[in-house]
């Protein structure tokens, strides 16, 4: 290998803490500083998966068939299938790093479960069930890590009140991620590491109504204010610990796969489609209740809607759906007449929206897997999407399906730092520009059928 490679996976990670207060965290501001930095334009859905294989394989949702953690399945009303490290079905840059004999350390890299077989040595990421699951390659590195260190901790429950617990648990975890990882560094043969904290996103979804002074929930001088600095200030000095087991020849990335702000609420999609009789319900709820448990009249129903960060919608097409109602010929008028009305979607104020909606079939060049007909960005993702019934309203002050004070935002962040080529430049760039600069610096051929650019200091 010409040149190794650490990349720091801070999950979540947003410019408007890593760059616009990086004055408090020395270690970050240092690489920002004498390095290649700027806003990384997410993967399209910007959700954890997707986004952290899309930038590891330089491959886009469409062609990874990934839209998020949950699909349907073969177009059934109900049935799921949620994605794994199996679900990958394209090379990720240590595949190409070990097909020239290069090694890689992996540690919590969504979605690395089960763990896959790979050149080197990798821990499994937060989607694994417990340490009770096989999660290391190779299997007996586990009994290694065990014997050392205790039992790995892979993620908190973040949707909780009981916040004192919470920060105990995501400061115990990452803690335990950063033991464990300068235990690898040092011991270790490896060309390439990688590592995820997922404690950054968690801690955000959890603490940021208490941070930010713009949240509707917001309360000057609450206890938590400062939790989330706090935690990047110790994150950012646990960088520094890890950063001092490495040389000169090794180039350091710290990257986020989409940003973070707050939320302003949650839209009711279900709700909206009954209003609009796209969905006919035989009785409505009257307490919140998954639409899984709604008995729905599907011979007159036309379309449904998931919640998340990001809405998916469905249409009831006759022939791919069991009970479906409309005809394949009026797909694509039904599709835009669906599409028109929801760019229609106001606030609960009457507030003009930035709604933004994709066809998956015309945005990707190539559709694989179990895709939405329609990917709902509600406000610029400040509203998400609320799947359940019942709440006898459209819009939510808070997420439905637990305490969530951020949503997703399409910008996440990058630092480049190599100690041999000082560039002290910002430039903005696109997470498939990730996978090519890492093989473009170990000197590894980039494949043609990538779909980013190497990053460079030039215009």
């Amino acid at each position: 290998m010409d040149k190794k490679f650490l990349v720091i996976g801070l999950d979540c990670a947003p410019a408007e803490i890593v760059f616009d207060r990086r004055e408090e965290l020395p270690v970050l501001r240092e690489l920002i500083e004498n390095g290649l930095y700027g806003n990384l334009r997410s993967s399209d859905p910007p959700i954890t998966i997707p986004a952290w294989m899309v930038m590891c394989t330089g491959k886009d949702s469409g062609r990874l068939g990934l839209y998020g953690f949950r699909h349907r399945k073969d177009y059934s009303y109900r049935d799921i299938w949620i994605a794994t490290s199996q679900s990958i079905k394209e090379k990720t840059v240590w595949d190409l790093i070990g097909e020239k004999g290069g090694r890689s350390c992996l540690v919590s890299v969504p979605p690395t479960y089960p763990p896959p077989s790979v050149h080197g040595n990798l821990i499994s990421c937060f989607i694994t069930p417990g340490n009770e699951k096989e999660y290391t390659y190779p299997p007996e590195l586990r009994q290694e890590i065990e014997e050392r260190f205790g039992p790995y901790i892979f993620d908190v429950v973040f949707r909780t009140d009981e916040k004192d617990m919470l920060l105990e648990q995501i400061y115990e975890m990452t803690a335990k991620r950063f033991d464990v990882m300068n235990y690898l560094i040092r011991q270790k043969a490896w060309d390439f590491f990688m590592f995820v904290e997922i404690g950054v996103d968690r801690i955000q979804h959890a603490f940021w109504k208490y941070m930010d002074s713009d949240h509707h929930l917001y309360i000057k001088g609450n206890k938590y204010e400062d939790a989330i600095l706090d935690y990047y200030k110790d994150l950012d000095k646990k960088i520094g610990e890890l950063l001092s087991n490495i040389d000169k020849n090794t180039a350091v990335l710290v990257v986020s796969d989409h940003g973070a702000k707050r939320m302003k609420g949650a839209f009711c999609i279900n709700e909206w489609l009954i209003e609009q009789g796209d969905l006919v319900v035989k009785e409505k709820p009257q307490s919140p209740v998954s639409l899984d448990e709604v008995e729905i009249d599907w011979s007159r129903s036309r379309a449904w809607g998931w919640g998340g960060y990001y809405a998916r919608l469905f249409l009831n097409i006759e022939g791919r759906e069991i009970q479906g109602i409309i005809s394949p010929e009026d797909y694509e008028r039904e599709r835009d007449a669906l599409a028109e009305k929801l760019l229609t979607v106001k606030g609960p104020e009457g507030e003009e929206w930035k709604t933004c909606i994709l066809k998956p079939q015309e945005y990707f060049e190539e559709t694989r897997g179990d895709y939405p007909d329609l990917m709902v960005y509600f406000d610029d993702l400040f509203w998400r999407s609320a799947g359940t019934l019942g709440h006898k309203t459209k819009y939510l002050l808070e997420n439905d399906t637990g305490p969530d004070d951020a949503v997703h935002a399409q910008d996440g962040i990058y630092i480049l730092y190599d100690p041999q080529i000082p560039r002290k430049k910002r430039k903005n760039a696109h997470i498939l520009d990730i996978a090519p600069t890492i093989l473009h610096a170990m000197g590894i051929p980039v494949p043609d059928d990538l779909g980013g650019k190497v990053i460079t200091g030039e215009s």
